[in-house]
């Protein structure tokens, strides 16, 4: 009987309970009657149920056609039951909205491509997201990297003082291989302010290198930030619409305040999507307009090709079969499918496309903040990503070339999963290897005599 629980500590459980369960209703009704436009009304109210969504969403595709996954199915059951109800909802019925807009969704919008109407069910989705986080409800991983976002204003928590010293380490390194390499912290007026994933520095700091190198080549005028460094926006996908906003805000400030001409994105999609498209809405600006262009990497690289400015060696091109990930947020949604396979024309002698491909490709099922969320979710990014790998495999490449933080891993993973033995290779590491280094650039021969 010791361990029996007093009156009041039983008392203590239920309050705690019911505090933890307790549904804000008001602020449900808040975001759903923001939201409640032309648009989205129209969206829940003209679905005709036609199925042509289903066959284009690989989690129906891999679950063997489970009705219950078509992108209609997801919407109805989550934001058109909030609205049906008007917010007055349990607890319950929250965490089986989260386990379909977290768990079944990478808002990769390869629906609304399909869809009759044009249906835009990620931005509905979205919405489900930000209803829920507004509940205190988020998949633990995107909420971690939450709190990092709001002390560090970078997914990874990463000190400024530990980002500049890498770059100055990667910079040193560098220069052994290529004279004259640097990267400028904070330079003003550059035409380039080169933005990454937290998980270069932190992780990949060879990634900063071989920018710096493939910069230092084509004689490029560019600099690094100091701070608004990260280009990634996890809040955006964890429904922190509010802290999204202020992550891009950080990344456009910070151009402004260095008059720099463009704002380049290193290879990840959601970043181009959020710097570009949805940031200055995030951001607040009205007209949708980006204070300062922004570019991404695969463009940027391909011109430098196109033009001369960096040189592939012949005898450096891929032999092996290779093929290309079109990154939801790069081609489809994106608009650079063209030039991504433009620019592995240069690298590669055998190029084999998957199928579907280009903007119709698949997600791979590692965006929309599946990889950020953990291991928890693991085992369902695997399952779903059986359409990507089937791809892959179909093609018999060697090597997969992908512009993509959240694609690199997400196929690495897959890599292991179903044997598919092949290589996962990002642009800059194929370029700055295959690159002709000229000779001004050389490193000087050591004193035979030293």
């Amino acid at each position: 009987m010791g361990n029996d629980m007093s009156t009041n500590e039983q008392a203590a459980v239920k309050a705690a309970t019911e505090t933890e369960n307790k549904v804000n209703t008001k602020k449900i009704r808040e975001i759903l009657d923001a939201n409640n436009g032309a648009r989205i009304r129209t969206w829940l109210s003209i679905c005709a149920r036609c199925g042509l969504c289903a066959e284009s969403c690989f989690f129906y595709l891999a679950h063997n056609k489970d009705p219950k996954l078509s992108p209609a199915y997801k919407f109805k059951n989550t934001l058109g039951e909030l609205y049906r109800r008007k917010g007055y909802v349990d607890w319950t019925f929250l965490k089986k909205c989260a386990d379909i807009a977290w768990g079944e969704c990478t808002t990769c919008k390869r629906c609304s491509m399909y869809c009759p109407f044009g249906i835009d069910i990620a931005t509905m989705i979205a919405t489900v997201r930000a209803i829920l986080f507004s509940q205190g409800i988020a998949p633990e991983g995107l909420m971690r990297t939450v709190v990092n976002y709001r002390e560090t204003g970078n997914q990874m928590g990463m000190s400024s003082e530990d980002f500049i010293e890498t770059c100055e380490w990667m910079a040193e390194e560098s220069s052994e291989e290529i004279r004259g390499v640097t990267i400028p912290i904070d330079k003003k007026g550059a035409k380039y302010m080169y933005t990454v994933n937290p998980r270069e520095p932190m992780f990949y700091p060879q990634d900063l290198a071989m920018a710096a190198k493939i910069f230092t080549v084509a004689g490029e005028d560019w600099t690094m930030p100091s701070t608004g460094w990260d280009c990634t926006n996890l809040p955006m996908f964890a429904g922190d619409k509010a802290l999204a906003g202020q992550v891009v805000r950080n990344m456009y400030d910070k151009a402004v305040e260095l008059g720099v001409k463009n704002i380049l994105i290193t290879e990840c999609g959601h970043a181009f999507r959020s710097a570009l498209f949805e940031g200055p809405y995030l951001a607040g600006y009205q007209d949708g307009k980006t204070p300062v262009p922004v570019i991404h990497s695969v463009q940027l690289l391909y011109e430098y090709v196109r033009d001369g400015r960096i040189k592939i060696d012949p005898a450096k091109r891929i032999k092996e079969p290779v093929t290309y990930q079109d990154p939801c947020n790069v081609s489809r949604n994106g608009g650079l499918w063209e030039e991504g396979r433009k620019l592995v024309a240069y690298l590669a002698e055998d190029f084999r496309d998957m199928t579907p491909n280009r903007e119709h490709n698949h997600c791979c099922g590692g965006g929309g903040g599946f990889i950020p969320m953990g291991p928890e979710y693991k085992a369902r990014r695997m399952a779903s990503g059986r359409i990507k790998a089937e791809q892959i495999k179909a093609t018999g490449a060697k090597i997969v070339i992908a512009p993509c933080h959240n694609c690199f891993d997400q196929l690495g993973d897959l890599n292991k999963e179903y044997k598919l033995g092949v290589k996962i290779l990002s642009l800059k590491e194929i370029i700055s290897e295959a690159m002709i280094v000229p000779d001004n650039l050389k490193p000087e021969e050591a004193d035979e005599e030293a």
